[in-house]
């Protein structure tokens, strides 16, 4: 219970002070001050307080005697004697006097609380258990009055986060605070920023008269206070006239607008009829007003960002050339900006909800989001157009939102592409010869005659960089074949037979550097529909790659697993890893890692070869790896049956 007037008779100051200001203030009681038992006696018994606290020893009259005086008047009041003698003969003539409760110094200050809450409740249970009838008519009354207040705010808490009229709700919050406190007018007024100033934007009664023009200085009005302190102000009676107001007000009470710590405006109410300042309670009931006014504010200005953000959005994605589809998690369309629209002759407006195999006829699209949503990861392909336009697509998985795919025209880097491929396919093929020839004339020179050491070097030297070249030209022809689509006779392959025979083909290698290589190739997995030459290249390249990069004694781990209707092979090293800033080019043509590059032989090609294979099986390849770890490279290819 708070709100409670209390009266503090105790002769040392600093402990009164201390009690009266720190302890007794803070907790919501209203706390009037005597020195001594004489001032005590006569405060009581002119203000009648809810409860008193008295020292006991203390000049002219100690504690016990002013108690004793008190009851001779009739006073039945909670009295709470603080004393540091704690005798026990004190202690009995203490409560046979009638004292509520006993403290002996020093006490801490929640005994302090606790006592005086003890003995007030006390103190109202026999009052209520006196006047029952009354009481009943009382409590019922104030039941009334707060289920009037509830309903009120429910009401404007609907209203709150039901309209998005910032407008009308703050008025409704305006009108509800002036019915909730009795007033008669009521305002809202905001800090403008940068004026330090505040403007009213909504107001009921008088203060409807000045309208929107009325605007209040922060640094010398009444309701600035309010936004310096971010306190509730409560001022009635005489302390107004001191004040210069533009009306004869004879109660008002401001309370602030917080918004994360912040004061952004304040709502008022005011009466020229009632002298008496507000309650407590009732400047709690417009509290919770001025907090639903900034809840409307807050909302008002998201709502605002989010419309103006949506409408960058919408500009973005409408002018931009490349082609976007947002689905759903069903696969529903959300979304077709205009360059999808053009591309595939799609109508947006009929489009919206409905399935995408419905409102679109290419199948490499359909399939794009399709294959997404069996393996649950984001994947880039490339579409071809029936005008012959390429396109690349990035298919991406947005979390609470679904699938988004975004096309660019790719048809010119194509051309590109295929003019560097067939010049690097033509000068490949015409280097084989001179490097053969090379070769042949390094083994006469040989057999010519005997050779010094620095002469045998200088040898060797020219055939490594000759088998370096050799091995390079062989990549970019493979490259060009499978890029060319040669090798396109399609059988039932078992993927669990490959890289068991890859395995054992490479075993000279792993052993020499004393690998452990794990397998899990299941021979009863489902076949998949490929060339068994192209997926052997597949699975020596990376058993070779795994291989080379695992330090010796190291791990390798080859294992297949059916997920669905995709076979799922992973290839897992404790090698040196690969860092994240190389990881999405490493199945680039010619790509090397910084590291890679420096102690380990290769082209650079190999990955690309993998990959080019693996799409051209309509499977997928992607890879994780942490340095110093070890990596992952995992391949998903259709099961014959689903492709077939």
């Amino acid at each position: 219970m708070t709100g409670e007037r209390i009266l503090l008779v105790e002769d040392t100051p600093e402990l009164r002070s201390h009690l009266a200001d720190e302890v007794l203030r803070p907790a919501g009681y209203d706390v009037i001050t005597a020195q001594d038992g004489a001032e005590g006696f006569t405060l009581a018994r002119d203000l009648e307080p809810d409860a008193i606290i008295s020292g006991y020893e203390m000049p002219r009259v100690n504690g016990l005697s002013m108690l004793e005086a008190l009851r001779e008047t009739g006073m039945q009041v909670p009295f709470i004697l603080m004393t540091a003698e704690g005798s026990e003969a004190l202690a009995v003539r203490a409560l046979r006097m009638g004292v509520s409760d006993y403290l002996i110094k020093p006490f801490h200050d929640s005994e302090l609380l606790q006592a005086l809450q003890d003995a007030l409740r006390r103190h109202w249970t026999r009052r209520i258990t006196d006047q029952v009838p009354e009481q009943l008519l009382q409590a019922n009354r104030q039941l009334e009055q707060r289920l009037r207040e509830l309903d009120t705010l429910v009401t404007i808490g609907k209203r709150v986060t039901g309209q998005l009229d910032l407008a009308q709700v703050l008025s409704q919050v305006v009108q509800a605070a002036v019915e909730v406190t009795g007033a008669e007018s009521g305002s809202l007024m905001l800090v403008e920023p940068g004026t330090n100033e505040l403007y009213q934007v909504a107001s009921t009664g008088e203060a409807q008269d000045a309208g929107a023009s009325l605007r209040l200085p922060i640094a010398d009005s009444l309701a600035g206070r309010v936004v310096q302190t971010q306190q509730p102000l409560v001022l009635a009676g005489d302390e107004l006239q001191k004040i210069k107001t533009s009306y004869l007000f004879r109660a008002l009470a401001y309370v602030p607008l917080l918004l994360k710590n912040r004061v952004i405006g304040v709502l008022g109410v005011t009466t020229r009829q009632e002298i008496r300042p507000f309650e407590h309670h009732t400047i709690r009931l417009l509290g919770l007003m001025a907090d639903f006014a900034a809840i409307a504010i807050e909302n008002a200005r998201l709502y605002a960002a989010t419309e103006k953000e949506r409408d960058t959005l919408n500009t973005i994605l409408r002018d931009t050339e490349d082609s976007i589809i947002v689905v759903d998690n069903d696969g529903k369309v959300l979304f077709v900006n205009p360059a999808a629209c053009r591309t595939f002759n799609l109508s947006a407006s009929r489009t919206q909800g409905r399935p995408l195999a419905e409102v679109i006829d290419h199948r490499e699209v359909v399939e794009l989001f399709d294959k997404e949503a069996r393996s649950g990861r984001s994947r880039r392909t490339e579409i071809a157009l029936s005008d012959g336009r390429y396109l690349h697509a990035q298919l991406t998985i947005v979390r609470g939102v679904g699938r988004v795919v975004v096309m660019q025209d790719i048809t010119h880097l194509k051309e590109l592409d295929r003019i560097k491929s067939e010049f690097v396919t033509t000068v490949s093929h015409d280097l084989r010869s001179p490097l053969t020839s090379i070769l042949g004339y390094i083994e006469l020179v040989r057999r010519s005659g005997p050779l010094n050491a620095q002469q045998q070097m200088f040898l060797d030297r020219i055939v490594s960089s000759v088998q370096s070249i050799t091995a390079l030209i062989s990549d970019l022809l493979e490259l060009g074949k499978i890029e060319a689509g040669f090798d396109e006779d399609r059988e039932p392959v078992c993927l669990a037979k490959v890289f068991r025979d890859a395995i054992e083909t490479l075993r000279p290698s792993w052993e020499a550097k004393r690998h452990t290589v794990q397998v899990r190739l299941p021979d009863d997995a489902p076949p998949v529909l490929g060339n068994p030459l192209r997926l052997r290249q597949v699975a020596n390249n990376l058993l070779e790659n795994a291989i080379k990069y695992t330090p010796d004694g190291g791990q390798i781990r080859v294992m297949l697993e059916t997920e669905g209707d995709f076979q799922v092979v992973r290839v897992a090293d404790t090698g040196i890893g690969i860092a994240p800033k190389d990881l999405p080019y490493i199945f680039d043509k010619f790509y090397r890692a910084d590291e890679a590059i420096e102690h380990y032989d290769g082209t650079g090609l190999g990955l690309s070869i993998v990959k080019g294979i693996v799409e051209r099986h309509n499977g997928r390849i992607w890879v994780d790896s942490q340095v110093g770890q070890g990596t992952v490279f995992t391949i998903m290819l259709p099961n014959h049956t689903s492709s077939a």
